[in-house]
């Protein structure tokens, strides 16, 4: 008698081309997945992820979609489930910063980085738990917020808020989708050297301000992120749901 052997989990990743985002994707890889790397700028970064996501001998495809907009969340879902089968983890990275203090933010800037960063997270949520409930079998939803919603940067006042609503929608998404068998959790990165801030980090005077609050005395690296978002998107976290 011939042993079946289950299909591999399906993760997709917002904003899985670049920084955070392709770091998660490759460490989910690593950890067996097939990955859907979603992308809305920048298609090269993203082919070049998906490569190296199939070196590591899983399957891999490339999904374009602006988060921001409603119906891109759920065309990036249904895009997923077809190319790939079905979807088990999301990750919510894709995000917006608009450099601002308090003084200088407009509604405009606002209203782009709620639509990213909380409504965002929260239309691509609703769309992949959709999916999960009609497999059946639960799921993993792992946002990535930032230490800016629980704490003030400097010159990053809307960023600051939109990232708390962003983790109150996790907080939402995980009491109402528990019942599921779906966890829904944040990991929440302080200054991380990516593309977003490394002209910042490049001139000592800023690098210090951002660096001094972290207890280890320097910026992490996608690298450092990666890892708490595979634990949180495997079987070894069934029971954690709602930590950030």
């Amino acid at each position: 008698m011939t042993a079946t052997t289950a299909p591999a989990r399906v993760a997709l990743v917002t904003g899985g081309g670049r920084g955070i985002g392709r770091a998660i994707s490759l460490e989910l890889a690593r950890q067996g997945h097939d990955v859907a790397i979603g992308w809305r700028g920048d298609v090269v970064s993203a082919d070049s992820a998906a490569a190296e996501v199939r070196t590591l001998g899983r399957r891999a495809a490339t999904v374009h979609g602006d988060v921001a907009l409603p119906a891109d969340c759920e065309r990036i879902v249904a895009e997923t489930v077809g190319l790939l089968g079905r979807i088990d983890v999301l990750v919510a990275n894709a995000g917006l910063l608009v450099r601002g203090g308090f003084l200088d933010a407009t509604p405009e800037d606002l209203d782009r980085q709620f639509a990213a960063n909380a409504a965002g997270s929260l239309f691509v949520a609703q769309a992949a738990a959709r999916r999960m409930i009609s497999q059946g079998g639960g799921g993993r939803i792992v946002m990535v917020t930032s230490q800016g919603g629980e704490r003030v940067l400097p010159g990053a006042a809307g960023y600051c808020v939109s990232k708390a609503a962003q983790k109150m929608v996790m907080m939402a998404a995980a009491t109402e989708l528990a019942r599921h068998g779906i966890t829904v959790n944040a990991v929440s990165p302080g200054t991380t050297e990516t593309d977003i801030n490394r002209d910042l980090l490049a001139d000592p005077e800023r690098r210090a301000a951002m660096v001094g609050p972290i207890l280890l005395g320097r910026p992490g690296t996608p690298s450092d992120i990666c890892g708490a978002v595979a634990f949180l998107a495997s079987d070894a976290a069934s029971w954690v749901t709602a930590a950030r």
